[in-house]
């Protein structure tokens, strides 16, 4: 059980945990959709509602042991946009595939990285000033995160600033036909909000009709042998028609500028616990690895260089975008808080480049769909944009 109310932190963890934190220098359809996804679990009358379960889930009919059977993405797809009402249309954006047919047979593996938002932070502390309060509301933006997801269908999924897990995300995506394993911050800040709906985390999920669960495990990052706030989850699937191995890693690192020294040390414990599960050869070749994450830092920065430079072999799947390969996109996040407007790219998907090839990823918006006042807004539920790659191994 997760605990609501936090013990009282000291002033150097409330110092860590500034939600204002961050790198950039500038300062009708409801239930029946739940319905369909998922079946409420048997309530006691008698007791209080469990903290984190939905209200859209405890509304909702059951529907018989199992829900129904799954049910269909389109459909869903559907009833999420009559939810939405007259809404702002969605950020259009196009997969972009850069080959067709030099990789393994089978099927591409679509993975999505994604920093949804923690609704605590979104709604509470974080200050998006061009942003309509409305538009933060929960009861709109999960629907917003869920058509997302729908649009794009990945077969591995890692997000960051989850605080909806137990209530929402997990139970939908269980209805959709994913597994999914969520690790909390150990200080997060979303505790110290009001109101708020547990602590925000890392969260991976994965397609079960794709994949099996080999192994997965939590970390918590340390910087100089000293447990930070940050975490990761590591996750070896087996892929069921091939039998090929992958290994997925989903990780948040710490924000703002000014603690580029702590994200360098977080990404190098990552990279030891990485390096540590890499067994030696010629007993297994190696098992690819896609390392997803809001690293909360420039190309720039020293932990970019480190994940570039690693014995691990990666390169960064969004480099592709770029006309030469070797670039980054101009942003992954662009917001307006009351210190300023931020745009800058911090979120990344590193692949084994020897092991692995990106086949398509999902393009970027320009300045005009993201309109005046940035992200989130109507048509967005974040202030990151998800990043969509398909990948296949090499032969």
């Amino acid at each position: 059980m997760l605990h609501l109310h936090p013990s009282p932190a000291t002033e150097q963890q409330r110092e860590n945990l500034s939600v204002t934190e961050e790198v950039c220098p500038m300062g009708g359809g409801a239930t029946r959709l739940y319905s369909l996804l998922y079946p409420p679990p048997h309530v006691d009358p008698h007791q209080p509602p469990h903290p984190y379960l939905d209200p859209d889930l405890c509304k909702a009919p059951h529907s018989g042991e199992g829900g129904g059977g799954s049910p269909d993405p389109a459909e869903l797809l559907r009833q999420c946009e009559e939810a939405l009402g007259g809404r702002t249309p969605r950020l259009h954006r196009k997969l972009l595939h850069l080959r067709e047919g030099d990789g393994a047979p089978g099927s591409p593996i679509r993975v999505m990285q994604w920093n949804i938002l923690a609704q605590a932070l979104g709604e509470g502390l974080d200050g998006f000033v061009g942003c309509p309060p409305e538009a933060l509301s929960w009861s709109r933006r999960k629907y917003l995160i869920l058509e997302e997801l729908l649009t794009r269908r990945p077969d591995v999924v890692c997000l960051q600033e989850v605080d909806h897990y137990h209530d929402t995300l997990q139970p939908v995506l269980a209805g959709l036909g994913y597994s999914g394993h969520f690790c909390p911050k150990p200080w997060s800040p979303c505790l110290y909000v009001e109101g708020n709906n547990g602590p925000d985390g890392c969260a991976l999920f994965f397609d079960r009709s794709r994949f099996e669960l080999l192994d997965s495990a939590d970390v918590r990052l340390s910087a100089m042998r000293i447990h930070t706030n940050q975490v990761a989850v590591v996750t070896t699937l087996r892929c069921r028609s091939s039998g090929r191995r992958v290994r997925v890693a989903v990780t948040h690192l710490k924000a703002r500028a000014g603690w580029e020294r702590l994200r360098g040390a977080q990404g190098s414990d990552l990279l030891r616990h990485l390096q540590d599960l890499v067994p030696t050869p010629p007993a297994d070749p190696g098992v690819p690895l896609i390392v997803c994450g809001d690293f909360n830092a420039v190309p720039s920065e020293e932990v970019y260089r480190r994940f570039s430079a690693s014995p691990l072999g990666l390169d960064s799947a969004y480099k592709a975008l770029s006309e030469d390969g070797s670039r980054e996109p101009d942003f992954t996040t662009w917001k307006i808080r009351p210190t300023g407007e931020c745009r800058a790219t911090l979120d990344y998907i590193w692949y084994s480049r020897d092991s692995l090839r990106v086949d398509a990823v999902l393009d970027l918006p320009g300045e005009e769909q993201v309109g005046p006042n940035r992200l989130p807004s109507f048509g967005y539920p974040s202030d990151h944009l998800s990043l969509v790659c398909d990948f296949s191994f090499r032969d």
